[in-house]
């Protein structure tokens, strides 16, 4: 009797390979390789599969916050951040910080998963039914949406190349439910991936516009070098500093450009901020721009009368952005990096120093300064005050250069600003262009995962409330951070009253709350400081031990001032 003989299959088996895979593999061929997001409907799949991909994936407790980390991270690496969120109400709660990296020209793209386009489109109530591209749109550098899983290769080329070209940006990426689940033959899938080639090229300024800019520079009588966190990002630090020095050119760094040059730089003006601004004649702007934080280059901050002979140099990657609020006589336009090494070629080995009558002025004006806060720092007042804390604040950080600092407040931020010195690129970080409070726990989660390095965050007491909750981030991922909360009380204060009793003034919080409580909640240090002494130790433990800290800092509720140092900008009725 004769046997049959087993059919045997002639055709390979086709590989697939899906939307999921396809998004994680795209950022992988593009050097992401951390993502900053809250995991939910219809992202969790993606969240674990990048995980376990090898994706190092940070969930936080709010989608704000991990914005706010994606943000900085591309700041920190010149790469774009990525945020992850569910649909709708995550990604709006993603949405303030993609309009926080737009505004401070941050690099970040924000994915979030979204309703079926069709019920969208027809108003027939999906589950968290938004057209989210639509509403992204006005806040972002640009957004995209994908529909199709052949197409994710372009989308994450075209995120990431929108993010980081020209004037970095905020993205959004909209990724509907059912793109994650389709197939798709995985030869075909991977071809599709694109691995984007040059994404942030060089941008050369023209060599008219160098010489222009170099003959008014020379010319100038009382030159003044203004260097902006747009400086910081390029990381063209050798040059920025080269050029600084080889000038002898007084410079003022915005706060995150502190640390460019070392704050204790002799040619540093920060401690005379406020002459400089009114007596300069040409102001040269390297990566700043002429918003509000330097009163949009006139007016009484800029020597009033004065300020319509004042001739500026803007050095800026975007054409739009000169002229936006005055003349600007010499524009030079390209990255920050080409812009400056065509004004060292140009400057050559004999360059003249500005007039000495210039320099010691300004010498004079700064050493009156810097003794005067000598004076208040030394004093040890009972309870702490903002000057006494920060006293610490400031030994503590130049024992240790390394660590990166992250502020956020309004007196915390102010104060801290001025008193506490930087001495490398790049290790502060804070709330930017819009002052914006809830920064402060994200920006420490990803400092620490992009640095390696132990973080020294000061927090107002009412700044720290915005993002407190992710100190269990913190703790869950044994992050090296030290949390410094200035606590008085209240907003600006501890001592308004509400005139009808009751209930708290709107600006009162619970008296001497223990802010310490909530890292021990989670297995992190806690500890609670009244004065500058106990501060110092705890915060020289935290940064030996690397173990997540908070340190509870008890200062005098009536330290601190209305908004602090823009008390103008707070309206208030005209009494009678």
């Amino acid at each position: 009797m004769g046997t049959v003989e087993p059919q045997v299959a002639t055709e390979a088996k086709t590989q697939l390979t899906d939307g999921f895979q396809l998004v994680i593999d795209a950022l992988k061929l593009n050097g992401i390789d951390t993502i900053y997001g809250l995991p939910g409907i219809p992202i969790t799949d993606l969240t674990r599969r990048a995980q376990a991909d090898g994706l190092r994936v940070l969930s936080f407790r709010h989608e704000q916050n991990a914005g706010y980390a994606a943000s900085i991270a591309g700041f920190l690496t010149q790469k774009p951040g990525i945020c992850l969120t569910v649909s709708a109400p995550g990604f709006l709660n993603g949405l303030n910080a993609l309009a926080h990296a737009t505004t401070n020209c941050f690099p970040m793209i924000l994915i979030s998963g979204s309703s079926e386009r069709e019920i969208v489109d027809l108003q027939q109530g999906d589950y968290e039914e938004m057209d989210q591209l639509a509403i992204a749109k006005p806040l972002a550098k640009a957004a995209y949406r994908v529909l199709h899983a052949e197409d994710i290769g372009v989308g994450i080329a075209r995120a990431i190349r929108a993010a980081v070209s020209g004037r970095p940006g905020g993205v959004y990426l909209d990724l509907p439910a059912k793109l994650f689940a389709q197939s798709i033959d995985a030869e075909a899938g991977r071809r599709s991936l694109i691995k984007v080639v040059d994404p942030a090229p060089r941008q050369i300024p023209a060599p008219d516009a160098v010489k222009r800019a170099l003959d008014l520079l020379k010319g100038a009588k009382k030159p003044l070098i203004i260097l902006g966190k747009g400086a910081a990002y390029a990381q063209a630090d050798a040059d920025i500093r080269a050029l600084v020095e080889k000038t002898g050119i007084p410079y003022l760094p915005m706060s995150m450009a502190k640390g460019l040059l070392p704050d204790t730089h002799a040619q540093s003006a920060a401690a005379t901020r406020s002459y400089v601004l009114a007596e300069a004649d040409v102001v040269m702007l390297v990566g700043a721009r002429l918003n509000w934080l330097l009163s949009h280059g006139k007016g009484k901050t800029w020597g009033g009368d004065k300020a319509a002979q004042r001739k500026f140099i803007q050095i800026d990657i975007a054409p739009t952005e000169i002229d936006s609020n005055v003349a600007i006589a010499a524009p030079v336009i390209g990255d920050i990096g080409s812009c400056v090494s065509a004004l060292l070629a140009g400057i050559g080995s004999g360059w003249a120093k500005p007039p000495a009558e210039w320099l010691s002025a300004v010498a004079e004006k700064k050493d009156g300064n810097v003794a005067k806060m000598a004076e208040t720092l030394a004093k040890n007042p009972s309870p702490m005050n903002f000057h006494s804390a920060l006293a610490v604040v400031r030994d503590i950080v130049k024992a240790n250069p390394d660590a990166m600092f992250v502020n956020e407040g309004a007196n915390a931020l102010d104060f801290t600003r001025s008193i506490v010195d930087m001495y490398q690129p790049r290790k502060r970080i804070d709330v930017g262009t819009w002052g914006i409070m809830g920064i402060g726990m994200g920006y420490c989660v990803a400092a620490a995962v992009v640095t390696k390095q132990p973080v020294i965050a000061i927090e107002g007491d009412s700044a720290f409330g915005f993002s407190g909750m992710e100190v269990e981030t913190i703790c869950r991922y044994n992050l090296p951070v030290c949390v410094v909360v200035m606590n008085n009380n209240g907003v600006y204060k501890g001592t308004d009253v509400n005139p009808r009793g009751g209930d708290a003034a709107p600006t009162v919080f619970v008296k001497d709350a223990r802010y310490e409580k909530l890292m021990e909640a989670f297995g992190g240090v806690g500890v609670h400081a009244t004065t500058p002494a106990e501060l110092r130790k705890a915060m020289e433990e935290a940064l030996r031990s690397r173990k997540p800290t908070l340190i509870n800092a008890v200062i005098d509720e009536t330290a601190g001032t209305e908004s602090g140092r823009i008390t103008s900008l707070n309206p208030s009725a005209k009494k009678k």
